[in-house]
């Protein structure tokens, strides 16, 4: 399987620069219109194979190790340079009198639904509005607006169980095409520390990611030894301070390469899962059973695909355990439709909130004890060496679910 790709987007790779933040930032709750943004809908369907059942060798599904370093590399990167060498921009929050009026058809904003879409977003969307206006039904267009309203929608949520720190909005620009947006809130009263970017990138593919992608059976058409490509996603890393409320990490993506004759491949990735300090077998079943409804509207094979994915994904090897209790997790995701993937990408994203949020809300104001601080510590640092809890106790039985993992929801 090719599995590359998630594990760099997973991680630090498509998580924004965190350089030049800067001032503290306050979330309007609200869109102009007085109501919470959801994600953008989509029409149309294609009757086909089901979502999960990719292409054979050959096809696209083919293509995630090739792209996996190249595309994964240029977010971070770009993050990176910006962090470097001072190109990273403040964003405001984006003020309700922004894009009051349509650059393309003069309507005011409350008649123009993409202006009350960024009105609820952290910052302006990283393409340029007009573009966005002028490519309404562009999966790219879609994409980038259901991405910024994931970030939103999860900072949203943060900030209100927090209730004390605020969001500080980073812009970052890459000079080869496109940027990304960063909100870090930390030494909150309940997150310790809580990151949620996006990022839209776009260029041309480098010869050293071609050669990895035809290694794999792919002849791709180039011209003039280029391949433009477009790569965006939400990413996300969220502690809380109390151990006995758990960590998350999610993230979703899209990635477009177009041939010379015009042919474009396309891929969804992504996924989430928990990471709890202590076992809670309620909190299991409840973030299982969140994500489990998020697949089942699009097929009942998915979630124990994903889910068993997710498992044989984050196992560590020299640890013999997993990051967590699991998940989902899937990649280069490309039938039976554009559109039917996208909207399963689109349920997963808005299950985010409601399979975690209770469960802080649930422990974040728990009491703990200096050793279980300290266990949760190790168990994000693992500062001490072959650390070994003692036979029966909690800390043992987290260790225990981390290398046999169950199954939360049958």
């Amino acid at each position: 399987m090719t599995l590359h790709l998630g594990r760099l987007c997973a991680g630090s790779c498509w998580q924004a620069a965190r350089g030049g933040r800067g001032a503290m930032c306050a979330w309007p709750g609200r869109c102009s219109a007085g109501r919470i943004c959801r994600p953008p809908g989509s029409a149309g369907t294609e009757q086909c194979r089901g979502l999960g059942h990719g292409r054979t060798a050959g096809g696209a599904s083919r293509l995630g190790t090739g792209l996996t370093t190249a595309l994964a590399g240029l977010a971070g990167l770009a993050g990176l340079a910006a962090a470097a060498f001072g190109h990273v921009q403040r964003a405001e929050m984006v003020p309700k009198s922004s894009g009051a009026r349509s650059s393309s058809s003069g309507k005011p904003e409350e008649e123009d639904e993409l202006a009350r879409r960024c009105s609820c977003f952290m910052a302006l969307p990283v393409t340029d509005l007009r573009e966005l206006r002028g490519r309404p039904s562009d999966m790219k267009t879609k994409m980038e607006l259901l991405i910024l309203e994931t970030q939103a929608q999860v900072c949203q949520a943060l900030a209100q169980v927090d209730g004390g720190a605020r969001f500080s909005v980073d812009r970052w620009e890459r000079k080869e095409g496109g940027g990304g947006i960063s909100c870090v809130l930390q030494d909150g009263h309940v997150f310790e520390k809580a990151g949620v970017s996006v990022s839209v990138v776009h260029g041309n593919l480098s010869e050293e990611a071609a050669k990895q992608m035809r290694s794999r059976g792919k002849i791709l058409k180039t011209k003039d030894g280029k391949l433009p490509f477009s790569a965006m996603g939400v990413s996300s890393v969220i502690h809380p301070k109390n151990p006995h409320a758990p960590t998350i990490h999610f993230n979703y993506r899209y990635f477009e390469v177009e041939e010379a004759d015009g042919n474009k491949l396309w891929w969804f990735g992504g996924g989430c899962d928990l990471t709890p300090t202590y076992l809670n077998q309620e909190d299991a079943v409840h973030f299982h059973r969140t994500l489990k409804e998020a697949c089942d509207q699009h097929g009942p094979d998915l979630y124990p695909k994903f889910k068993k994915w997710c498992d044989d994904y984050f196992f560590i090897v020299h640890r013999g355990e997993r990051r967590g209790i699991g998940g989902i997790f899937f990649d280069d995701l490309d039938s039976p439709s554009k559109e039917e993937v996208f909207r399963f990408v689109q349920s997963c994203a808005q299950a985010v909130v409601p399979s975690y949020i209770p469960l802080v809300k649930k422990h974040c104001d728990d009491s703990f004890t200096p050793q279980e601080k300290l266990w949760q510590q190790l168990r994000r640092g693992r500062w001490e060496y072959m650390h070994s809890p003692p036979e029966n106790s909690k800390e043992a039985e987290i260790l225990e679910v981390l290398r046999h993992p169950r199954d939360w929801v049958h």
